[in-house]
């Protein structure tokens, strides 16, 4: 496997040679497992109580999404085409005026019709788009169709997935738009959107599980969509906006004070059980998984190519989550100075992950003086980079991954860069083990 670091570097063309002639299939990806009645057994029995609410309670929701919609239409009538995936189209970096403006309206307008009866939104839908349709679903079709095919993403029912999801920035995203449209609004015209984020703010109480992680779909939908999930900044961003409602952000001030306060304490359990899934290898604290067993909170896999590991972009992202509280407890400050410190030793240089021609696509290749870059994915056990694919095999060269898989995946990334210049600031008012030095 090439790893270059930046001490002790040995000649770049013998180093990638070697790494070719090496490379191999070092294991097969297995699936996660999903939460259900019977793996309850794994937990204290003082707990088990509060997660057969919690698992009766997602049962109840999805019946409820499910018969809303249905009752839509009337008997025999077709139901509309679903919706078609696409950019999100959400911008929320645009200047406070924008937000006023009848173009930002509409789309404030599309987001709360594809609100689910739950009070959460799908993923990777056009919001500048039409309003849903009666009796249209909330989702896209799934992004695998088939099933029956042994992949870890099929869903249970090709029809009826991630309605209710907080991947890629579902639900979270939406509300932060509808808090700065409704800003520009404080008469009857803005109602409908702070009665859309308060659904949402309900929707978000009622996935995060007992321990204080959130999955990545609710209602429950079983596989690795069960995981707490890390993997694009899922547990961060909702715990991020609870604690916006918590604090009063003037985006979200008209939230009731008895719902502030639940969103406060949902914020602070969202940070144990962030706390208690930081990796421990060799009695030494690293960094966090894609998604943990959200019973055990042991890693877990995703889909065919994301493998249990320790992962340095969603790292990245729960590291700046921590690092933005005031006033960090111990706990807080240990994990992000060894976070901060297993990051820096996995920052590798004079490579790039790049196009190499129109036929292989991307490839890491020597580049003197690029870098720093992490990998996505590191071994839980050696801490060495790995790589997964379609066929489910665990690889540990990017480079011999199937071309599709290769191209169409962040292999390496240099998102945890933000997390060390963050550590800067931070540090001088959280003193400790410096990485590095």
């Amino acid at each position: 496997m090439l790893v270059l670091y930046k001490a002790g570097l040995a000649s770049l063309t013998a180093l990638m040679m070697a790494s070719s002639a090496m490379s191999a299939v070092i294991g097969v990806n297995e699936p996660a497992p999903e939460v259900s009645f019977e793996r309850l057994n794994l937990l204290p029995a003082s707990e088990r109580a509060a997660w057969e609410v919690y698992l009766r309670r997602s049962q109840q929701q999805e019946q409820f999404d499910r018969a809303t919609l249905a009752a839509e239409l009337p008997a025999g009538q077709a139901a509309p085409p679903p919706p078609v995936a696409g950019s999100p189209k959400m911008p929320l970096n645009r200047e406070s005026a924008w937000y006023a403006t009848p173009e930002a309206r509409a789309i404030a307008d599309t987001i709360v019709s594809f609100q689910t009866p739950t009070g959460g939104w799908s993923k990777n839908q056009d919001r500048t788009g039409p309003a849903r349709l009666p009796g249209q679903r909330y989702a896209n079709n799934a992004e695998t169709m088939e099933v029956g095919k042994g992949s870890f993403d099929e869903p249970r029912d090709r029809y009826w997935t991630f309605v209710g999801s907080m991947d890629n920035g579902a639900t979270t995203t939406e509300m932060r738009f509808l808090g700065r449209v409704q800003a520009h609004l404080p008469g009857p015209q803005g109602d409908k959107y702070r009665q859309s984020i308060a659904k949402g703010v309900d929707y978000l109480l009622l996935a995060q599980y007992p321990n204080g992680g959130w999955p990545q779909n609710y209602p429950l939908e079983g596989g690795f969509h069960d995981g707490v999930t890390f993997n694009d900044n899922v547990v961060a961003e909702a715990a991020m906006i609870l604690s916006d409602v918590a604090e009063g952000h003037p985006d979200f001030a008209f939230i009731a004070d008895d719902v502030r306060q639940k969103a406060r304490q949902a914020s602070e359990r969202a940070v144990t059980v962030i706390l208690k899934s930081q990796v421990i290898v060799d009695g030494k604290k690293t960094v966090w998984p894609q998604q943990v067993d959200a019973l055990t909170l042991q890693p877990i896999s995703a889909r065919n190519y994301e493998m249990r590991s320790l992962a340095s972009a969603e790292s990245t992202d729960v590291l700046l989550y921590l690092m933005r509280f005031p006033d960090p407890s111990p706990e807080i400050r240990a994990a992000v100075h060894a976070g901060v410190a297993w990051l820096k030793s996995k920052a590798i240089y004079d490579v790039a992950f790049t196009k190499v021609s129109d036929e292989e696509g991307r490839k890491l290749i020597s580049q003197p003086g690029a870098g720093p870059l992490w990998s996505r994915n590191y071994d839980l056990k050696t801490g060495l980079p790995i790589f997964g694919d379609w066929s489910k095999n665990i690889h540990d060269d990017v480079n011999e991954i199937s071309k599709g898989r290769r191209n169409g995946y962040s292999w390496y990334n240099t998102h945890p860069q933000k997390a060390l210049d963050a550590y800067e600031r931070w540090v001088i008012q959280n003193p400790g083990q410096h990485p590095g030095d």
